[in-house]
């Protein structure tokens, strides 16, 4: 029970990394806020999860969305002591490639997203002298991965804003991490396949395993149980950090 008796909110927790954090901070004792902007997904999650969750649903780049899931979190359970800011999108291309109007949503959702969740929870926290904040970064955020520009900016400024939030909250005993992962295989990213790889499925997994050096792709629990890690007590030395669980994508390659 390392969460026992705090409060955590979990955006983009309809599915994948999200739905299996919001699953592990549950049964290891937290109360969690459930969000997604899918109420289908979210309902379902926060519904198998029970009393100790409930769902709202919200877009993370409204500012108005995050205040309400503030508000609606203090008023039902009290607190908020854990905020992850899980939610992201992705687009395919090389920065001529990309519509201004996919820049837009992949920066809207994975960067102004961070901002506006954490703008809304951070008044709390300062206000008790305590917290935690968990940044969803990624591999790309300090490699460069072809055709994913917006991508790849958009998990750079989480990577530096973890940084700049974890100087300036520090002394409100408020920590500021990031996850910075390797390739996950969520539900995400098996329809970005379907989509693109229809026709050859095997060898577009079998592709993407060849990212990392451990030959395999990562799983939503393998992050959920870093973001746990982060979350508790365990970590109330980590302030800043850029938490690597990518199966070694960002250590190096293997040349045969």
């Amino acid at each position: 029970m390392r969460l026992k008796g705090k409060t955590a909110i979990v955006t983009g927790a309809g599915s994948g990394i999200g739905e299996a954090s919001a699953r592990v901070f549950v049964k290891e004792g937290a109360q969690v806020a459930v969000i997604d902007w899918d109420e289908s997904h979210g309902k379902r999650v926060a519904d198998e999860l029970g009393d100790r969750a409930f769902f709202m649903k919200a877009d993370v780049a409204k500012q108005s969305d995050m205040d309400a899931m503030a508000n609606a979190t203090l008023e039902r359970f009290g607190a908020i002591d854990i905020l992850f800011n899980n939610a992201g999108v992705s687009c395919v291309g090389t920065l001529h490639e990309t519509a201004e109007s996919e820049w837009d949503r992949v920066m809207a959702v994975n960067s102004k997203g961070i901002y506006c969740a954490s703008k809304a929870v951070l008044p709390h926290m300062i206000g008790k002298k305590a917290g935690c904040i968990i940044n969803m970064a990624s591999g790309v955020s300090v490699l460069g991965l072809a055709q994913r520009a917006a991508y790849t900016a958009s998990k750079g400024a989480v990577y530096a804003l973890t940084r700049a939030m974890q100087v300036d909250y520090c002394r409100f005993g408020i920590r500021v991490n990031s996850i910075v992962p390797g390739t996950i295989y969520t539900p995400f990213v098996e329809g970005y396949l379907q989509r693109h790889y229809a026709d050859n499925m095997e060898k577009a997994v079998e592709n993407l395993k060849k990212r990392q050096l451990s030959g395999t792709l990562g799983t939503p629990e393998d992050i959920a149980y870093a973001a746990l890690y982060l979350a508790s007590d365990e970590a109330k030395y980590v302030y800043g950090s850029g938490l690597v669980v990518d199966g070694g994508f960002s250590a190096g390659k293997i040349f045969d």
